[in-house]
C-alpha cells in the first residue's frame, strides 16, 4: 500500500466525514487518489451494510414531490435505524430526491430500479451512490419502503411528531395551501375512505342492519324506521369518509365544502404511518 500524508488523510477525512483511520486506509489502498479511495469506502460500506441488512429500521420520513402546479406527484418512504437520523440534512434530502426522481423520471416499480436512477441533487451519482455515501458517514442502515406516483396535480403533508405520517393528495384545481390542509386533516383524522360511494358495500350494509335492529328494539314504527336509519348513517358516514368529515380546522364545515369553496376537487388520497406494514 502506498504512504499517505497526515495533510492528505485530514483532507479527505474532512470531505468524506469518515474515521481518520478508514480514510487513511482506502488512501493507502487507492495509492493516495481521492475519487478511487471513495469507490473504496463505498464498496466497504455497502458490504457491512449488508452485514446489517437484518437490523430493524423502525423510523423513518417520506419524501414528497407534489404542486398544483405539477402534472405528477409521488411520495416515498425512507426508512433508517434511529429517531434523530430522521431530521439529518442529508437523510432529509435523500427522501426527498427519492420522491422526485420516481415523479420526474422514467417510473420504477421498485426500490432497486429507484435507486438506480440519477440523484436530482447530487449532479453524477445515482440514488444508490447517494445512500451509500449517507451510509458511510453515518453507518445505519437505510431501507426505501412504500412509494406511489399518482398523474396529475396534487397537494401533501408530512407530520413529524409522536407518530411520522405522509400524505399524498391527488386533486383539480384548487391552491397549494388548500391542499395541505385537506392532506393535514388526513393525517390527523384518518378518514376509511374518500366518500361514502368509496366504502365497502358490505360495511355499509352490515351498519344499515345494526341501526335497523337498533331502531326496532326502540320500539319505533317500522315505516320510519328507515328514515331513522338513513339520518343516522350520515354520522357514520361522516366518521369514516373523507369528504362528509368535519374540517379540522372548522367543523361547521365538512371537508368536501371546504374542498368546493377552494375551487378544488378531491379525486384521492394515500396516507401512510411509519411502522405500519406495507400495503
Amino acid at each position: 500500500m502506498a504512504q499517505v500524508t497526515a495533510a492528505a488523510v485530514k483532507a479527505f477525512r474532512e470531505r468524506t466525514g469518515l474515521p481518520l483511520m478508514d480514510c487513511k486506509k482506502a488512501l493507502q489502498e487507492a495509492d493516495g487518489n481521492e475519487d478511487q479511495a471513495i469507490e473504496v469506502l463505498r464498496k466497504r460500506g455497502q458490504q457491512l451494510a449488508d452485514k446489517r441488512s437484518d437490523r430493524e429500521t423502525a423510523f423513518g420520513r417520506f419524501g414528497l414531490y407534489k404542486g398544483t402546479d405539477k402534472n405528477v406527484g409521488a411520495m416515498v418512504e425512507l426508512l433508517c435505524e434511529s429517531a434523530p437520523v430522521t431530521t439529518n440534512d442529508d437523510f432529509v434530502q435523500l427522501a426527498d430526491d427519492l420522491a422526485e426522481a420516481l415523479a420526474t423520471g422514467p417510473g420504477a416499480e421498485t426500490a432497486e430500479e429507484l435507486l438506480k436512477q440519477p440523484s436530482p441533487s447530487k449532479s453524477g451519482m445515482t440514488l444508490g451512490d447517494q445512500k451509500d455515501e449517507m451510509f458511510n458517514r453515518i453507518r445505519e442502515v437505510f431501507n426505501v419502503g412504500r412509494m406511489i406516483r399518482i398523474d396529475g396535480a396534487s397537494g401533501g403533508y408530512m407530520h413529524h411528531a409522536g407518530t411520522t405520517a405522509g400524505v399524498l393528495l391527488q386533486i383539480e384545481g384548487g391552491t397549494d395551501d388548500a391542499a395541505k390542509d385537506v392532506s393535514m386533516h388526513v393525517a390527523a383524522m384518518k378518514p376509511a375512505a374518500l366518500n361514502k360511494d368509496s366504502l365497502d358495500p358490505e360495511i355499509i350494509e352490515k351498519e344499515r342492519e345494526i341501526l335497523t335492529q337498533a331502531a326496532l328494539a326502540e320500539g319505533k314504527p317500522a315505516n320510519i324506521v328507515e328514515k331513522m336509519v338513513e339520518g343516522r348513517l350520515k354520522n357514520f358516514y361522516a366518521e369514516r369518509c373523507l369528504m362528509e368529515q368535519p374540517f379540522v380546522k372548522d367543523d361547521k364545515q365538512s371537508v368536501g365544502e371546504y374542498a368546493k369553496a377552494n375551487g378544488m376537487k378531491v379525486l384521492g388520497y394515500t396516507h401512510w404511518v411509519i411502522g405500519d406494514k406495507a400495503e
